[in-house]
């Protein structure tokens, strides 16, 4: 099973919001929205994590993109 999630920063907290799957789940870091991703997927499907059911998770995240062009300052 293939369990996907949009990750976005408002501002404060990394988001995490599940694609077809009724989970969210947040962060102060990326890294901790992470671990918080891992551990509300084994809450939710603990039944099939039980049964031997592998899960892998798939993120898709944002990130800024900035201009490398400096301006000549005279």
């Amino acid at each position: 099973m293939l369990v996907k999630f949009e990750i976005y920063n408002d501002g404060e907290y990394w988001c995490a919001r599940g694609i077809g799957v009724d989970i969210f789940t947040q962060g102060k870091t990326l890294d901790e929205a992470m671990d918080n991703i891992r551990e509300a997927v084994e809450v939710h499907f603990d039944e099939l994590l039980s049964s031997g059911e592998e899960i892998k998770i798939l993120s898709i995240s944002e990130t800024e993109v900035r201009s490398l062009v400096k301006t000549a300052s005279n």
